[in-house]
């Protein structure tokens, strides 16, 4: 049995699951900014997951989850983070590892977001898949092959450059595409909340923003289909029909688009992504 969790900017998801399926609901609760508050949430709500299978005779083999951010070269913590400050530098593997004594595996929650779109959402059977996540923050993976392309520190899209000085949004608190379409951005450049904003054109404009960070992002990764999850591209959000338009406009050097998908597995995307990576490494 594994235990598999995901600890986002806003919200922390944990659920068990064996080879084939979630055992049950995920738990979810809102995410302690402080460390050593959020392991002891993680780890209360892993023993009340683990003691009930426990008592039905199955036993923990591996805890595999995402957080949000960068990891070190060991990926054991994250090394920087704006909506996690208080996790940073702080080993949350060996913390976990130390309690439980079985493998555990920490990688960035985007990435693991987009594993699972890989094997069990919009990107399945596809050899390469673009994964972008606009939600708290802006995030990424490339999966070849249905895995983790391998990178020397990490897949950090939202963070590319994408208006140096601010010409498209003088208003922007940055230049950078998490700095012009995340939620945080938005709250910040509207004074509202996301799901508070009903004006069409800003939300065209918006997918005009991620058109571009798009661009760079087939550019590079020349995947087959580019997936696009989180909270930003909800029902109230960046329309995706727009996004498309957009990049049809402004991707000239391929004779064609790749497909352009919106996310399946909702907020449970880095919870499937965590099984999948479980279920071909234990």
């Amino acid at each position: 049995m594994f235990i598999l969790f995901d600890i986002g900017g806003t919200k922390m998801r944990v659920v068990a699951a064996d080879y084939e399926k979630l055992l049950g609901e995920p738990v979810v609760v809102s995410t302690p900014k402080d460390f050593d508050s959020g392991i002891d949430t993680l780890k209360r709500i892993i023993d009340n997951i683990a003691g009930g299978l426990t008592d039905q005779g199955r036993a923990v083999t591996a805890i595999v989850g995402g957080i949000a951010g960068p990891l070190d070269e060991r990926k054991t913590m994250l090394v920087k983070s704006p909506n996690l400050s208080g996790w940073v530098g702080r080993d949350i593997k060996n913390a976990l590892h130390t309690t439980y004594n079985v493998p555990v595996v920490l990688e960035n929650d985007s990435a693991l977001v987009g594993l699972g779109e890989a094997h069990f959402g919009a990107g399945r059977g596809k050899s390469i898949v673009a994964y972008i996540t606009v939600s708290t923050g802006v995030g990424g993976v490339r999966i070849v092959d249905g895995k983790i392309d391998e990178t020397s520190i990490g897949f950090e899209p939202g963070h590319q450059i994408i208006d140096p000085d601010n010409t498209l949004c003088p208003t922007c608190e940055g230049n950078d595409l998490e700095a012009y379409v995340s939620g945080t951005s938005i709250e910040k450049r509207f004074g509202l909340k996301p799901y508070e904003i009903h004006d069409d054109v800003i939300w065209d404009e918006l997918a005009k923003f991620l058109a571009y960070g798009l661009n760079n992002t087939i550019v590079h990764w020349s995947p087959d289909v580019v997936v696009i999850g989180g909270s930003m591209m909800k029902e109230v959000g960046i329309p995706i029909d727009a996004v498309r338009k957009y990049l049809a406009e402004i991707l000239k050097i391929f004779p064609k688009l790749p497909l352009i998908e919106k996310a399946e597995l909702g907020d449970f995307g880095g919870l499937y992504g965590s099984l999948a990576y479980a279920r071909t490494h234990y």
